[in-house]
């Protein structure tokens, strides 16, 4: 049998994994077309926010 500690140990990571697996995830087409607003168009400053992206 293995000692306590490291039977937590295992726990942790395999909650940690699990965790990492059900995070939400926003998928990105690649074959969108970009295309940059127009001055006109484009959103006055105080109405912009902040995107914070982690690429795993």
């Amino acid at each position: 049998m293995l000692p306590p500690f490291i039977i937590e140990q295992i726990r942790k990571r395999e909650q940690e994994d699990k965790w990492r697996h059900e995070q939400p995830r926003v998928e990105i087409q690649p074959d969108a077309p970009y295309r940059r607003p127009r001055p006109e168009e484009a959103e006055p400053a105080a109405e912009r926010g902040v995107l914070i992206l982690e690429l795993l």
